[in-house]
């Protein structure tokens, strides 16, 4: 029987929309991962604030996508502090290449040039997911919390 609430517990919580929230995370990740690997190794010295940034958000959109997927409330916290962090650094990094684009590099004000990151003006270049995908997955875990006996608390 607890076998069975361990496997039970997960497929609460990714049915529908959250299936599709962990493989636009994913996605998003696989893209932010490969394009920071690039940009800092190819040529971090033309803007090495923005490249690590998008470093920064590869690294958000990773741990983010495996809170999803994981079971348990500890894991649970972790997509809530990942996205909520996520949402956050969209809207600092947004409004910097708006306001005060040579802040964070030469040319990252343009969201689909070479130097741009993944949240510059709030993820125009990924034809602004970063923008949304935060807010539904803050809806997503505020409307899907796991359980107080969730078996995945006892692993965590």
């Amino acid at each position: 029987m607890n076998e069975q609430s361990t496997v039970a517990a997960p497929a609460r919580r990714m049915s529908g929309i959250g299936r599709v929230l962990v493989v636009v995370y994913g996605i998003l990740a696989l893209a932010a991962l490969g394009r920071s690997a690039v940009q800092i190794i190819e040529r971090f010295d033309e803007a090495p604030v923005a490249f690590t940034l998008s470093g920064l958000a590869a690294l958000v959109y990773v741990v983010a996508t495996i809170a999803l997927i994981a079971p348990g409330r500890v894991w649970y916290r972790v997509a809530w502090c990942t996205i909520v962090f996520e949402f956050v650094g969209v809207l600092v990094v947004g409004t910097l290449t708006l306001v005060a684009p040579e802040l964070l590099g030469q040319g990252v004000g343009d969201p689909f040039g070479r130097t741009s990151t993944v949240w510059a003006v709030y993820g125009m270049g990924y034809l602004f997911i970063p923008l949304v995908l935060p807010i539904l997955g803050m809806w997503w875990l505020a409307t899907h919390r796991p359980e107080q006996s969730d078996a995945g608390e006892a692993r965590a």
